[in-house]
């Protein structure tokens, strides 16, 4: 789930975070990043289980709607295609994923149910389940496909859910598309009565101890890798200089020294990238020029201990 991109995003928070406080121990912010990353994944259960809390809330209104004074026949014989529905019952079964939410105490829609009754209602009155339930038969790719739909149309763009998250972890809007990627890859990639894997945080250990590492290696060669922007931004003073900007400058540098196996075409490209979305809108010119250079002078000067072909 994790990619390098969004490793690096993770570390840049937490070397930023270590750089306003007061605190100096090297572990606890390490701890801190892993625990960023974690949470994470917490987010892919929370947002996984909802669709069984939702299926669960409209069986609930079912019943409340069967046991009114007068009620209508289609209250007295509901249409139960969706809480029927295969994929919902995949997810509902899924051992991992019920493991997950137990073990890490995620309980957020049985304290907050309020977010699960605006969705069911946002989803029960929309173009997609009304499509969906016009019958009361289906197969498990129309279930699979209405699944998605939903997600994609109701649930991710949802304000509400998007403004509780911010509120529970700052952090999580940053995941959230990377996440609801995830989902919606897991969702397609299910089969009727298999049970599918969850996805994982890292793709391997090497991207975790990547993770790692870059913080370590970043914040324990600080005054080095200061060094190395001396003289390389002379049109720019250091109160000038956006804080992401530096941290974004040494880890790349960091990069450029320390990490052997990482192109360092790859290692700009990303920096930019990060600098576009996170930074302010001339920082990636800025930081485009100062990684440009000294890629060059640690070429020429044989600092670039890349291994393999293509990797300069």
């Amino acid at each position: 789930m994790l990619t390098r991109r969004h490793i690096r995003v993770k570390v840049m928070q937490s070397l930023y975070a270590y750089s306003q406080s007061e605190n100096d121990d090297l572990k606890s912010e390490e701890k801190f990043l892993l625990k960023s990353m974690d949470e994470m994944y917490n987010l892919y259960l929370l947002l996984l289980n909802l669709f069984v809390e939702i299926k669960d809330y409209s069986e609930e209104y079912m019943e409340k709607s069967r046991q009114k004074h007068l009620p209508s026949e289609e209250e007295i014989d509901p249409n139960r295609k969706f809480v029927n529905n295969e994929v919902i019952a995949l997810l509902e079964q899924n051992q991992a994923l019920q493991t997950g939410l137990e073990t890490r105490k995620l309980n957020n829609w049985k304290n907050d149910d309020e977010y699960v009754a605006i969705l069911w209602d946002e989803i029960r009155n929309s173009d997609a389940f009304e499509s969906y339930m016009a019958s009361r038969t289906s197969t498990f790719k129309d279930d699979k496909e209405f699944v998605i739909r939903i997600f994609k149309e109701v649930i991710a763009p949802n304000e509400k859910l998007y403004d509780y998250l911010e509120d529970k972890k700052i952090t999580w809007i940053d995941d959230l598309p990377l996440v609801n990627t995830a989902i919606v890859k897991m969702l397609q990639k299910l089969q009727e009565g298999k049970q599918h894997a969850l996805t994982r945080l890292f793709k391997n250990e090497e991207d975790k101890e990547y993770a790692v590492q870059l913080f370590r290696k970043t914040l324990l060669n600080d005054e080095d890798l200061a060094q190395e922007m001396e003289g390389k931004t002379p049109n720019w003073d250091k109160e000038r200089i956006a804080d992401l900007d530096t941290i974004l400058i040494k880890m790349a540098i960091c990069e450029f020294l320390k990490f052997p196996s990482i192109p360092v075409k790859v290692t700009i490209n990303e920096y930019l990238e990060i600098a576009k979305e996170y930074s302010t809108p001339k920082s990636s010119i800025f930081i485009n020029g100062i990684l440009d250079k000294l890629s060059k002078e640690y070429k020429e000067e044989g600092k670039l201990n890349k291994m393999g072909r293509g990797l300069m």
